[in-house]
């Protein structure tokens, strides 16, 4: 009976001595962990098939939080599908680009990359007129402690206000 009480003891001191890292910051008791906005941007010639994209100043921003970006790729039944950056186009069997990002403090540029002698040409419009970006800002904090996939979209969004 001795050995009993003395597991019973144990036990309850271990658990309720255990304490972990808190969670992240909530609001009226929703976790809000991360933000994310969207633009529509056209790739020309004329800008180098860049676009810079400033983070809206109303989106909490610090040094460390991670951003990403999905390119919008259409909808299917209704649900919008979003492909992670860098994403990588076929052109033909010879020919491929790439949508990729760069980001400093509160900017984004979002451009097309491809080999020093591809035939931007060869890009249709519709890859590269009216693309719309979702930027994702995520504490990086946040991403480091919760093995969270960055390239599922669909996770990602889970964790975003």
């Amino acid at each position: 009976m001795k050995k009993i009480t003395y597991l019973l003891f144990a036990l309850t001191v271990l658990l309720t001595s255990c304490t972990g890292d808190q969670g992240p910051q909530g609001a009226n008791g929703v976790i809000i962990v991360g933000q994310s906005f969207e633009r529509t941007i056209d790739f020309t010639s004329t800008n180098n098939y860049q676009e810079s994209i400033e983070i809206p100043i109303d989106i909490d921003l610090y040094e460390s939080d991670m951003v990403l970006v999905y390119h919008l790729k259409g909808q299917v039944e209704g649900y919008d599908v979003w492909k992670s950056l860098p994403e990588t186009i076929y052109v033909n069997s010879t020919e491929e680009f790439q949508y990729n990002f760069e980001h400093n403090y509160d900017l984004v540029t979002i451009f097309i990359e491809s080999h020093p002698t591809f035939d931007f040409n060869l890009l249709l419009d519709d890859e590269r007129i009216n693309q719309t970006f979702r930027i994702v800002v995520l504490p990086v904090d946040f991403v480091n402690s919760s093995n969270l996939d960055i390239n599922d979209y669909d996770v990602v969004m889970e964790y975003v206000q």
